[in-house]
């Protein structure tokens, strides 16, 4: 399975010859004209995984397209056939498997209502948590962990990285930082992944790896 990072959160992933996308939002590159697409998965409905305009695109390009996400995404996305998803599900659509973990978005500020979010693995492989620290109840191989945001501290990024410890990291969610802030908070995250027996990958946008 070949990784793309496409902009701020967003993953296109290719396997088969097929694609399926992960959290294409408002600060995502327009991949909606993108082909073979066979999945669609939206982790919350903030704007920026959560854009209707890339969702309704990629259905309209791609009429197969399966769609999942939380109930809030679904009501967000409610001209849009959603699957609601919750902790525990696992589907599978033409080469890609998608298992769900958690329930809930990470704590920005008690003054700001706490959204659903949810986690997913994709083919028992690549880990992408959304905006939280959900751990998996099982080994990773390869995770997506963010590394800017405004209910993010590196601290508690690198203590979510000891308690997965992933064979391989890349860092993700992070359109806010300037390209120091990417060296300081790339740092810790290679240093905690590495502690722990893994390797970190540093993927600018259009950038791949592979699994």
């Amino acid at each position: 399975m070949k990784i793309t990072k496409r902009g701020h959160a967003c993953l296109e992933l290719a396997n088969d010859g097929k694609k399926a996308f992960i959290d294409p939002g408002f600060y995502t590159e327009d991949v909606s004209s993108a082909k073979e697409v066979v999945a669609l998965v939206i982790t919350h409905s903030h704007d920026d995984h959560c854009f209707e305009a890339q969702a309704a695109g990629l259905l309209a390009n791609n009429p197969g397209l399966k769609i999942f996400g939380t109930s809030e995404v679904a009501a967000k996305l409610s001209s849009l056939p959603v699957t609601t998803v919750y902790h525990g599900d696992f589907y599978q659509v033409e080469g890609f498997s998608f298992e769900f973990f958690g329930d809930m978005h990470q704590i920005i500020h008690q003054s700001i209502p706490l959204i659903q979010n949810t986690g997913v693995m994709v083919n028992d492989a690549l880990y992408y948590p959304g905006d939280s620290y959900t751990t998996p109840e099982k080994k990773v191989r390869l995770l997506a962990c963010p590394t800017s945001a405004p209910w993010l501290k590196i601290g508690d990024v690198m203590d979510f990285i000891s308690a997965v410890r992933p064979e391989k990291s890349f860092a993700t969610h992070n359109v806010l930082l300037s390209d120091l802030g990417h060296d300081l908070n790339n740092s810790r995250v290679k240093q905690v992944t590495e502690e722990n027996g893994g390797s970190f990958t540093y993927l600018k946008v259009g950038d791949s790896l592979e699994i």
